[in-house]
């Protein structure tokens, strides 16, 4: 890839990593770079401050059209619609776009493990990446749970397991690209970024990038639970491998009574019991079966994986305990951005709990959750522009259920953390799961968990 004196437009900085990364490696390969986003620098701040002393032109606040006719190459951050009108000035004017995981798709030597689903796969990414440092300390993790891979491309070599979280964003783009991974994990399947791609077909046809371009070389990894997810089996050109907490396997990872197991296809082996499992839920005991289950297929034994299931605490940001304060338990489930992670996460309490909840609007049906919180939340506290939808769906299901949860409504986090240690009593716990973006409150979901965790530090 000769990028030597090329004009590039790195089109949306971001602050997950990904602009940065795309950036520096450009930089890298003596690219005249020109870095833009609608936000301004201040919003930015973190992104920017990681470019400093690059060589590169910052048009923030704002797009030039100029950028995107003159470029030679957009490398666009995939959060960016399709239908963007600079986007399109650069297809009118012959200019190709990329991004910057499909540059990496493109440059890495070694096998990728891509891991994909609406929920979960953090944390299964996190696990695979875990288990697979185990045999090689050089594994490297990356993709939508933060951070640029293109940094380390050139320390990658042929044998370093690599391990990458996709979002159906990024797989949108990777369509365009002929590569899918060589191991590709799905989780599961709902409704989420309707805002986006419109129709649950759209979301659906965004994901299936993951296994596009598989050949006969390559293996899906696919959640036998839930039926549309079972259902590509019929689409995939390579090996098919599911996972099941429902269902013994001849080819994957299963429960059975109480244990976890692996059928390798000529044998069964035991990784351990469901108990020894330190992450909470039945939901993280399926993120376990499909990480055991991709691992192995990427050369860990047995051993490695139940090291990892007897070890690992989890991901900052998901079901992440902050403090006990006064009797009461707060944990910090931000990156729940979905009803069904917070259905995920009310389904691992036993305690009476008070609930944090609210953002901004993805298109998504809150109706089933709503239902859910009238029957198991004591407290509910909502914030954001959803805070209404929600809200009133929540008392429709608490006339029908003659539910006794209390609602109230804050207009800031700050002032629901308030809200729920003065109204949370002793051996409950209080519950950051929002169920939504953080977009009309905060940057991102890793600043509403860091803000949410300073609060409750504070009180």
């Amino acid at each position: 890839m000769n990028l030597k004196g090329k004009r590039v437009t790195v089109m949306g900085l971001g602050l997950f990593g990904g602009g940065v990364g795309a950036t520096r490696f450009l930089v890298k390969k003596g690219a005249e770079v020109t870095v833009t986003d609608l936000r301004d620098r201040e919003a930015l701040r973190e992104s920017v401050d990681a470019l400093a002393g690059l060589p590169v032109r910052l048009k923030l606040g704002g797009h030039d059209r100029r950028d995107f006719q003159e470029a030679e190459l957009i490398v666009v951050n995939p959060a960016v619609p399709r239908e963007s009108p600079f986007l399109k000035i650069a297809q009118e004017n012959g200019v190709p776009i990329d991004t910057e995981m499909n540059l990496f798709f493109r440059l890495c030597r070694a096998p990728i493990i891509g891991i994909t689903g609406t929920n979960g796969k953090t944390t299964t990414t996190a696990l695979v990446g875990d288990i697979l440092r185990r045999v090689n300390p050089q594994t490297v993790v990356g993709g939508n749970i933060g951070g640029s891979l293109l940094d380390q491309i050139d320390q990658i070599q042929p044998d370093t397991p690599v391990v990458v979280e996709l979002s159906s964003f990024q797989l949108e783009y990777l369509r365009n690209t002929g590569i899918s991974p060589h191991i590709a994990v799905v989780t599961n399947l709902t409704a989420n970024h309707l805002d986006r791609h419109r129709t649950m077909e759209n979301y659906i046809e965004a994901k299936k990038g993951i296994i596009a371009h598989q050949g006969s070389g390559d293996t899906a990894v696919l959640n036998y639970d839930d039926s549309i997810v079972r259902g590509w089996k019929q689409e995939c050109r390579g090996k098919v491998w599911f996972f099941s907490l429902r269902e013994r396997l001849d080819q994957g990872a299963f429960v059975q009574g109480e244990k976890i197991v692996l059928n390798q296809g000529d044998h069964e082996t035991e990784i351990c019991g469901v108990g020894q499992l330190l992450l909470p839920g039945r939901h993280n005991l399926q993120n376990a079966l499909a990480s055991a289950t991709a691992a192995w297929l990427a050369g860990a034994p047995p051993e490695a994986i139940r090291e990892t299931f007897q070890s690992f605490q989890g991901v900052e940001h998901r079901l992440e305990f902050v403090r006990e304060l006064g009797g009461v338990k707060y944990y910090n489930d931000s990156i729940a951005t979905t009803p069904e992670s917070t259905l995920a996460a009310l389904n691992c309490f036993p305690e009476e709990i008070t609930l944090i909840a609210g953002g901004s609007d993805k298109g998504l049906q809150f109706e089933e959750l709503a239902e859910a919180i009238a029957a198991r939340v004591k407290i509910l506290i909502l914030i954001g522009t959803t805070a209404e939808k929600i809200g009133s769906l929540v008392e429709r299901e608490k006339d029908r259920l003659e539910s006794k949860v209390i609602l109230h409504h804050c207009s800031s986090l700050a002032q629901a953390v308030l809200k729920a240690q003065k109204e949370t009593a002793k051996g409950g716990v209080v519950l950051l799961s929002p169920a939504c973006a953080s977009y009309d409150m905060f940057r991102n979901f890793r600043q509403r968990g860091e803000m949410f965790k300073k609060l409750v530090w504070e009180l």
